[in-house]
């Protein structure tokens, strides 16, 4: 604002400098061509214009233009180099403001952490040094310069004397910083200034430079602090790659373990196989006897081991109802804290009270009595020692119990505090001692606020305010730790999850070495281990035990202290409780004296009203009686009273003005502060456009930094895949080479597996390594992009606050201009000041009578303090209700003025909607004026007809304006009364004159002029007296809305002043001014602390989504491993099918189709036996040898018995083996449903997969989206900054206009005189006789006239009588307006000031507010997020779960899968041995069946042989059957043999089944042992990576645990302080002992003695506490000396800036009084108000007559040329007529051709007119007669032309063109404001605002350009200069009648409107 103003300043001072250079030259020239048109006017009818008067013309024409061209250049270049300077200032100011705000900030933080580093040394020095506390304080006091104030108030949890002392330097070194900022701030003011008042070039290059070393400084800072962060991080990430090589050493150390355990098993295996087969029975029995023993201590070990998990079950239970118990105390601490914080703000408040009514009534009581104070100083004491006990016991126990629920698990601080309960125990003796020393204290104290009675009120709000501040710490501090606190809860809920978690893992690891330990069990040594791992738990278990037992002590124990806490807090509670209710007591005693007091003040504030009311009536009265005497003689003498009371009333005028000067000062420091809040904005304005470019390009690289992370992470990505593809690989490969090659080639593969597993282990970390890079950087991307968020949110809150301000700005200057406007008419604001005055004298008396009473409530006070302290013990039940009454009344004033505050504001509101409304107002005056001025110019056009008859008149008028000069020029010596009446005189004079001139040489013409002189007269009588009532009704409207309008506000902003005034003058003012400043400190913290809290959210945010991705990372990996599980599951289920199902099937076809032919054979073979049976057994009856037949049959018959024995076995088998085959498909049809179920299962995980895909990439088009919608963001604060540069350029030009209406807007509607209109002497008398009848209009004509000039002259004389009037009028106003002005000015700037403070002040507010809005919307937003995330987070870890607990299931299945295909395997083998045994049998049947057969046909030969009956042929066949018998008995024997080597055989195969089932087991052993180790190794490299991440979550929580002990061990050393009333320095004592006991736990005794020596150092501390706090009381002192010695600095600066601007101030007041004048001059012009301003100079007067006869002229001339243009001139006729008859008939057609082509007639009309009778030219000679008498005359007759009648035609045409040649008006006025080339927008402007009915109506007839050079003389239109329309090619060719254009100078006529006058050209200069 500040640039603007100085530049506007700086432009306006150029513009009007050119402006006052081109307005003397335009006066000198003015009055050169007034006086040379005057001449020529008076010599115009008798000399001729010369042709070198024409070309002096046409040359200073032709200068005046080029020098106007050049001055234009050049001031459109200075304008643009103006600009541009401007600009290179803004922004090099800009650019220089945002590097010092830059660096300070750093310079900040440096100091800050400089502060903390010397604020420890000095505590550290301070602990050693004994009794050197109070200096190091000072010094601390000393070095605190730029420490950030978080530093020493809020390092500790606690608040201790400590504080207070760090607390009071933070203000000192705040208030310090304060000073030299404002320092800061003036210097740069001045600087800014003195540039913009110095220019563009005129920049302090001295500033420059030390801008330039200061940011040389701050840079080589900044790569320091880059260095070391750098330092730091290659600190870091060596640590880290320390910490990876250990984790992959200790890898590789326990796979070598794991691998020397499996060789050792190995080895043992072996050597227990052999060791059974070589080892002798005895050994054998000796291991079994271990075995047994071993087993009976593995049994009892089982038993100890189940007593001692119940043990822990009872233990555990325990615990969790000792936590139940623990949560119940945390939740009754909770609530006794939240009931205790508004105890302790309330015991804070009342405190502070009972101080300042401490010290009032030690006042009090010492004007009183001796006495009295003595008595009432003891229980005063007393009070404040037992408030200050209660909150030091309040203190003690919140720490006491937030440390106590803190600590949780120290077992060996409980010793410690044994041990200090004891110390403290002898503390409180000492305590007691230094209690009565401090009451002591407090009596001197006493003494000394009585000798410091001036001084004690401002240390006393000092205090207040310090220990507000105090208190607003301590909440603060308490929030932390309340904060704090439910962080460690946090952790510890997250270190339970983890302990599940870990208990969990052990679970299973514990499952694992179950299923070790029974494979182990065969082997002794694995059992011993076993046993001693046994033995080692068990001891483990019992130290739990132990250890678990003894929390348990503790927790019971700290719960004992608990409940003695909350009995000790109930005590407190009802001593704070019983003392509020003293307080209320007092508070509500003080309340009604209060109240008492208000009513007296009302009633004065009526006495002082009524007063003033008298005294305006007697002001009026005197105004009146003044004005009377004004009017009367001024000889006659005014009598002694009214002398008295013109005395009382100067020196009441003269006690204003003094009062006046206060005022002034004031209202110019407000002036001042004001300023400073634009320099602020501007300020702010800069800082703010550097932002934006500063944060858009700050986005743009955090794009760029996006892409690329994104880049990397997809490499990684791919690299991590190949990674896993090329594991597949090798995982396929060791499958194969695990079926291929036996155990050497095992242990080569076991070898190489361990070898690549380190690779990859290696390749592992490294990528870990990289991976954790990329989410450091991610996450610091998204840290400053959360930033950048957040600075763009506050910076277009910023620019929306801006805005408001521009618009309010834009308010107050239209109200700035408004009251402009009203001050030239509030002349009734004098008796307003002196009302407002005496009230004030009024007010301070109230305030006297005020400050009484108050002392007398003060001593009743301190009366009932003393009733109270002695009556306080039995009023405890009452006080409760009493305190709750009293909290309840504060609340209702708070809200009350709460509602004062929202009424304030309303006020406020409306008053900028009644300044809305006054701007409204005014626009439609604005309105209403711009139709007064076209009224206005039409009674402009009106007047310039009657001022033509005038012309002679203007002389007389001119000599008469001489005689009033000099009269003037005496008489204003005189009184102004005396000017009225010459005046007058004159004005008679003049009228007398005129009528004296108008009776001579009447004739025709000057009666045809008095004739419409006499109708312009009526016309002009009606329309003044119609404009006088119209002016009179807008005037007494305008007047009566105005002054009631401007008395209205006048009042309001006098009863808004008074309020301020009883608001300032009041008490509760600095407590209000106070309470506000708490309030905005208050809502910068909670600023500070939200801001915290959303850089900890966005943390938490960054980590969550890091654990997003780690955990989308897992879930891939799990992904990869169920793909595999689905490959091995689909590889095993169609190796099981192939090899399984295929020859089963085959198999038992084979089978079935066998013994189907098998059973047809023996079907057939059975029915042919049975045939031969019945044979024989019929033969058997007839035959003889019977006996030998029937033992064969029997044979044969048993033989029958056994083999369908043997057929019902092979039926069995048959049965057996087609149910084990509908067994086997049965399983199989399970198997595949399960195979089914398992292909549905991964279907729902791939579909799971795919759902966290589609997530996971919503996800990223997310963070994509946000990522545009931060460029969006970045192109809208672009186009914000863009239109707010539109907004000003716009802001800019409209205060341009608005400075250009403002002149404007000053003439108003002056209905002025203007000259204008045809010359009078243009006309000349006709040759017409005069006849009495004329003579006898002429005579009424002349009685018309004298009535009209009658009424004109009462008319005249009626406007001199108001005139005077106003003038007598103006006069008295003038003297009260010059006294009261400044009074005006200086009250409005006061007024102005304090409601832009207010408007500041609810800004302010208002901002803080809108803020804490937006960073709350901001934190819920960011919570929502969090919580979103977590969500996330926590579905995915289920996911996971799942997808665990679904890879377990899969599995399982896989296992049971492999045991059922090994069972498979096991009846497959069971089934090829009973395919042997039947092959076998099938045999033995063959065999069988093949004897059978033998034996069959044997018979058949029997049969044949009985029935041939040969006797010799049985013979034969027996012995046939025998040798058969031998033959089967040798094929029994063989079949024996084959049956025993089939035996043989089966042995050899069984053995050789054995040992392929061995070498099978063996094999799946092997298998088992290599998926084991292949699951091994995949879990041990996801449990190592598992580890790892585990590990860095491990170490990241085992510090925030460390963090945690040492906040736990500084909160319980906390405690110990507080309950020693000595904070600060136990702090310190206990956290060296602390160290101490970390370090050498040995030396507990030492720690003991010193800690009692520091404990003595403590008391000692405390006695010195009162030194320092009086040492602290002299550095204010200092301070406040120091600060008002900066204060008068900054009064001298203002001083200057008020000097300087004064000078602008007297600039626009010259540009006012410029205005006034030219309203004045306009107000001259209209002969209402001739007399009202008589300081502008006479001069001007002169002048503007004469440009107003120059407009006149030219009117004349437009008139002119407006009615000839499309006419004939009468005279020019009439020569040609009476030339007709002069010349021969012969040449008389040429005459009558030429008088037809100037009338426009053609050559044909004329012929047919010449061929017609003579009759047609009569018609035609009568016709054009009778339209003569219309036209106008224009050249009159000269008597020399008469003679020359008689001459030739040609020579009488020449003579007339030579007359009319010459101009009969005087050439225009050269102005420079008319020098405008031909299209300059000024003419086309004036030309469109004019009305279409007063443009000139030449252009409408004939189509001429407007576009013409004012400074050509106007021509003749008789004559064309150029071919006029009728002439064209085909023309006469006359010689005299060619175009003069080449010989004579083209002068067009002046295209100057009817309003174009000589009034408007003065209001466009005056304009301009």
């Amino acid at each position: 604002m500040s640039s603007w103003l100085g530049g506007l300043g700086s432009g306006l001072g150029q513009s009007l400098g050119q402006v006052g250079g081109s307005l003397a030259s335009l006066t000198g020239q003015i009055s050169n061509f007034t006086k040379d048109m005057l001449l020529e006017g008076a010599e115009e009818v008798e000399a001729d214009l010369s042709n070198s008067r024409r070309n002096e013309i046409e040359a200073i024409h032709a200068v005046l233009k080029s020098e106007n061209e050049r001055l234009r250049k050049l001031c459109v270049d200075l304008e643009e180099k103006h600009e541009a300077a401007e600009l290179q200032l803004k922004q090099q100011s800009a650019s220089y403001r945002s590097q010092l705000q830059q660096k300070e900030v750093e310079i900040s933080h440096l100091k800050a952490r400089q502060m903390a580093l010397q604020d420890q040394l000095l505590k550290l020095q301070s602990v050693h040094s004994g009794a050197g506390s109070a200096p190091a304080a000072t010094t601390a006091s000393a070095f605190g310069y730029g420490a950030s104030p978080h530093t020493a108030a809020f390092r500790d949890d606690d608040m201790d004397f400590g504080d207070v002392i760090s607390s009071q330097q933070e203000i000192n070194r705040l208030s310090n910083e304060v000073s030299r900022l404002e320092s800061e701030v003036g210097h740069w003011r001045h600087i800014a200034q003195t540039s913009k008042a110095q220019g563009t070039h005129s920049s302090d290059q001295s500033e420059i430079c030390k801008l330039q070393n200061i940011i040389k400084e701050l840079k080589q800072n900044r790569s320091q602090e880059i260095d070391d962060h750098q330092h730091e991080m290659s600190v870091l990430q060596n640590a880290h790659q320390q910490k990876l090589t250990e984790i992959t050493r200790r890898h590789r150390e326990e796979l070598s373990d794991y691998e020397e355990r499996i060789e050792e098993l190995e080895k043992l295996l072996e050597q227990g196989g052999s060791g059974v087969t070589t080892a002798d029975h005895s050994k054998v029995s000796e291991l079994q006897k271990s075995v047994q023993v071993l087993q009976t201590e593995k049994v009892e070990s089982t038993r100890r081991i189940k007593e001692l998990e119940e043990e822990i079950k009872d233990i555990s239970q325990r615990l969790s109802s000792a936590e139940n118990d623990r949560d119940v105390l945390k939740r009754e601490h909770e609530q006794l804290n939240v009931e205790k914080r508004p105890m302790i703000e309330e015991c804070d408040n009342l405190k502070l009270e009972c101080s300042e009514l401490q010290a009032y009534a030690v006042k009090q009581g010492d004007t009183v009595a001796g006495k009295e104070a003595v008595l009432a100083q003891s229980p005063a004491t007393e009070e404040v020692l037992r408030l200050q006990q209660a909150l030091s016991d309040a203190e003690n126990e919140i720490k006491r119990l937030t440390n106590l629920n803190q600590d949780s698990s120290l077992t060996d601080d409980n010793l410690k505090l044994k041990m200090e309960v004891q110390v403290l125990e002898k503390e409180k003796s000492l305590l007691n001692q230094e209690k009565e020393e401090l009451q002591k204290s407090l009596v001197k104290l006493n003494n000394e606020y009585e000798v410091i009675k001036n001084t004690d009120m401002r240390n006393l709000d000092s205090e207040l305010h310090d220990l507000r501040r105090n208190l607003e710490a301590k909440e603060q501090e308490l929030n932390q730790s309340i904060n704090e606190k439910e962080i460690l809860m946090a952790e510890l809920e997250e270190l339970d999850k983890q302990n599940q978690e870990a208990t969990k893992h052990v679970i299973l690891i514990k499952d694992q070495l179950s299923k070790q330990q029974n494979e182990g069990d065969v082997i002794i040594s694995k059992l011993k281990q076993d046993l001693d791992d046994e033995k080692k738990r068990a001891h483990q278990l019992e130290d739990d035990k132990v250890n678990i037992i003894r929390e348990l002590d503790v927790e019971k124990e700290k719960l004992i202290q608990s409940g003695w806490a909350l009995n000790d807090l109930h005590l407190a509670k009802q001593k704070l409780e019983d003392e509020v209710e003293d307080l209320v007591d007092q508070l509500n005693k003080s309340q009604k004296s209060n109240t008492s007091i208000q009513k007296e003040n009302l009633e004065l504030r009526e006495l002082i009203r009524q007063n003033e009311e008298a005294l305006s009536r007697v002001r009026n009265e005197l105004l009146q009686s003044l004005s009377q005497d004004f009017h009367s003689d001024l000889s006659e003498k005014l009598p002694k009273e009214k002398e008295t009371e013109a005395r009382n009333l100067q020196q009441n005028l003269s006690e204003i003005e003094q009062l006046n000067g206060k005022l002034k000062k004031v209202a110019f420091d407000l002036k001042m502060e004001n300023e400073k809040l634009l320099l602020a904005y501007e300020e702010v304005r800069h800082q703010l456009e550097e932002s934006v470019a500063v944060n858009n390009q700050i986005s743009v690289e955090k794009d760029t930094v996006v892409e690329t992370l994104r880049r990397e992470e997809g490499q990684v990505e791919a690299e991590l895949r190949g990674a896993e593809r090329r594991l597949l690989e090798e995982g396929s490969r060791h499958k194969q080479s695990v079926e291929g090659p036996g155990p050497a080639a095992l242990q080569l593969e076991h070898e190489r597996l361990i070898k690549l597993s380190q690779e990859k282990d290696l390749e592992i970390a490294d990528l870990k390594k990289h991976i954790e890079q990329m989410d450091t950087e991610h996450k610091e991307t998204k840290e400053m992009l959360s930033s950048s968020l957040e600075e763009q949110k506050q910076l277009t809150q910023l620019i929306d606050e801006k805005e408001n301000l521009i618009e309010q700005l834009k308010e107050r200057s239209s109200v700035l201009q408004e009251e402009l406007d009203k001050y030239t008419q509030a002349l009734k604001s004098n008796e307003v000041l002196r009302q407002t005055l005496e009230e004030k004298d009024r007010s301070l008396g109230s305030m006297k009578e005020e400050n009484n009473h108050l002392q007398e409530q003060l001593e009743r006070l301190r009366e009932r303090q003393s009733r109270a302290a002695q009556g306080a013990e039995p009023r405890a039940p009452d006080g409760a209700a009493e305190l709750e009454s009293e909290v309840s009344q504060l609340t209702v004033t708070k809200r009350h003025l709460e509602e004062e505050i929202r009424q304030h504001q309303k006020v406020i509101e409306d008053q900028n909607q009644s300044e809305r409304q006054l701007l409204q107002s005014l626009q439609e005056q604005k309105k209403e004026t711009e139709a007064f001025k076209h009224q206005y110019e039409q009674m402009n056009a009106t007047h310039a007809q009657l001022f033509l008859e005038k012309d002679e008149e203007i002389k007389t008028l001119q000599k008469t304006i001489e005689q009033i000069k000099t009269q003037l020029h005496e008489g204003r010596q005189d009184m102004h009364t005396e000017n009225a009446d010459i005046f007058q005189e004159t004005k008679v004079q003049n009228l007398s004159l005129e009528n004296g001139s108008e009776k001579h040489d009447l004739s025709k013409a000057e009666t045809e002029r008095l004739v419409k002189g006499i109708k312009e007269r009526e016309l002009e009588i009606k329309l003044l007296n119609e404009k006088n009532i119209s002016l009179t009704k807008q005037i007494d409207q305008l007047s009566k809305d105005e002054v009631g309008k401007l008395t209205q506000i006048i009042q309001q902003k006098d009863l808004e002043i008074q309020a301020l005034h009883a608001r300032i003058s009041s008490p509760s003012y600095p407590q209000d001014i106070l309470y506000l400043q708490q309030q905005l400190q208050a809502y910068a913290m909670e600023r500070e602390q939200v801001l915290a809290v959303l850089s900890d959210k966005t943390r938490e945010n960054s980590h969550l989504k890091t654990e997003y991705h780690r955990m989308m990372d897992v879930v891939a990996a799990k992904e990869a491993a169920l793909v595999k599980l689905q490959d091995e599951n689909k590889q095993m289920s169609t190796r099981f099918e192939s090899s399984g199902q295929d020859m089963f099937r085959e198999t038992v076809q084979n089978l079935s189709r066998i013994i189907r032919e098998k059973d047809i054979e023996i079907d057939a073979l059975s029915q042919k036996c049975q045939t031969l049976l019945t044979v024989l057994q019929t033969s058997g009856a007839s035959s003889e040898a019977g006996g030998v037949n029937s033992n064969q049959f029997e044979e044969l018959l048993q033989e029958r018995d056994k083999l369908k024995q043997q057929v019902k076995k092979m039926e069995e088998w048959k049965q057996q083996v087609m149910t084990t085959v509908q067994n086997m498909q049965h399983e199989s049809a399970q198997l595949q449903e399960e195979l089914h179920q398992l292909q549905a299962q991964v279907l729902v995980d791939s579909d799971n997969n795919s759902k966290l895909q589609v997530d996971y990439t919503g996800l990223i088009q997310s963070y994509e989206q946000n990522e545009t919608k931060l460029k969006n963001f970045g192109q809208e604060l672009a186009q914000v900054q863009h239109s707010i540069g539109q907004l000003c350029n716009t802001k800019d030009l409209l205060l341009g206009k608005l400075d250009s209406i403002s002149p404007q807007l000053a003439p108003g509607p002056s209905p002025a005189p203007q000259a204008g209109g045809p010359a009078a002497a243009g006309e000349a008398g006709g040759a017409c006789e005069a006849s009495p009848l004329l003579w006898q209009e002429v005579e009424e004509l002349r009685r018309a006239l004298q009535q009209r000039d009658a009424t004109i002259r009462t008319l005249q004389e009626n406007n001199h009588r108001l005139s005077d009037s106003i003038a007598a009028t103006s006069e008295q106003g003038r003297r009260e307006h010059e006294q009261s002005g400044s009074e005006i000015r200086q009250l409005k700037e006061r007024q102005d000031a304090l409601q832009s403070l207010l408007r500041e002040k609810d800004l302010l507010l208002k901002a803080k507010s809108d803020q804490l809005l937006s960073s709350s919307e901001e934190f819920t937003n960011k919570v929502n997020e969090n919580e979103l995330l977590r969500q996330a987070v926590t579905n995915l870890k289920e996911r996971t779960l799942i997808l665990e607990m679904d890879i377990s299931k899969l599995k399982g299945e896989n296992e049971k899968i492999v045991e059922a295909a090994r069972g498979r395997e096991t009846e497959y083998q069971a089934l090829q041995e009973t395919n042997m045994k039947f092959s076998m049998m099938l045999r033995e049947k063959e065999f069988e069946c093949h004897s059978m057969k033998e034996k069959a046909l044997a018979f058949e030969q029997l049969l044949k042989e009985k029935e041939q009956g040969k006797a010799g042929e049985l013979n034969q066949l027996l012995n046939a059957v025998k040798s058969m018998q031998e033959k089967t008995v040798t094929f029994q024997q063989e079949r024996d043999q084959v049956l025993l080597a089939l035996k043989q055989k089966q042995m050899e195969n069984s053995t050789l089944q054995n040992e392929v089932q061995h070498l099978r087991d063996k094999e799946s052993r092997l298998n088992q042992e290599l998926e084991r180790l292949r699951n091994h190794l995949l879990e041990s490299e996801d449990s190592y990576t598992r580890e790892a991440l585990a590990a860095e979550d491990r170490e990241a929580k085992l510090r925030k645990k460390v963090t945690a002990l040492e906040e736990k061990l500084v909160s319980s050393s906390s405690a110990m302080e507080n309950a020693s009333h000595q904070a600060s320095v136990q702090v310190e004592s206990l956290q060296e002992q602390l160290n101490v006991v970390s370090k050498q736990r040995d030396e507990a005794a030492l720690q003991l003695s010193v800690s009692r020596e520091q404990v003595k150092q403590y008391a000692l501390s405390l006695s010195n506490l009162q030194m320092v706090l009086e040492h602290f009381q002299q550095e204010e002192k200092t301070m406040y000396s120091a600060e008002l010695e900066k204060q008068k600095q900054l009064i001298a600066e203002w001083k200057k800036k008020a000097e300087n601007l004064e000078g602008k101030v007297v600039a626009l007041q010259e540009r006012l009084d410029e205005a006034n004048a030219a309203l004045d001059s306009a107000s001259r012009l209209t002969e209402q108000l001739d007399l009202k301003e008589e300081q502008i100079e006479e001069l001007q007067k002169q002048n503007q007559l004469r440009q107003e006869m120059l407009d006149d002229v030219q009117k004349k001339l437009m008139n002119l040329v407006n009615s000839t243009e499309g006419k004939v001139d009468k005279v020019l006729m009439r020569n040609l007529f009476i030339g007709h008859f002069h010349t021969p008939k012969s040449q008389r057609h040429e005459v009558l051709r030429l008088m037809g082509s100037i009338l426009g007639v053609q050559r044909e009309e004329m012929e047919q007119l010449f061929k017609e009778d003579q009759g047609g030219v009569t018609r035609w000679m009568t016709g054009w007669l009778g339209g003569g008498s219309k036209s106008v005359p224009n050249t009159p007759l000269r008597p020399n032309q008469q003679s020359m009648l008689n001459s030739s035609f040609s020579e009488l045409f020449v003579k007339f063109l030579e007359t009319e040649s010459h101009p009969s008006v005087p050439p225009p006025k050269l102005s420079v404001r008319d020098m405008k080339p031909l299209d300059s927008p000024g003419r086309r402007k004036l030309d469109t605002n004019a009305p279409e009915s007063f443009k000139d109506p030449a252009e409408s007839r004939s189509g001429r350009r407007t576009d013409v050079n004012p400074f050509l003389a106007p021509r003749s239109a008789a004559v064309p200069l150029i071919n006029p329309a009728g002439l064209g090619p085909g023309g006469p060719g006359h010689l005299l009648l060619k175009p003069i254009s080449d010989v004579l100078p083209t002068f067009a006529p002046l295209p100057v409107s009817p309003d174009n006058s000589a009034g408007v050209v003065l209001k466009d200069l005056l304009k301009q």
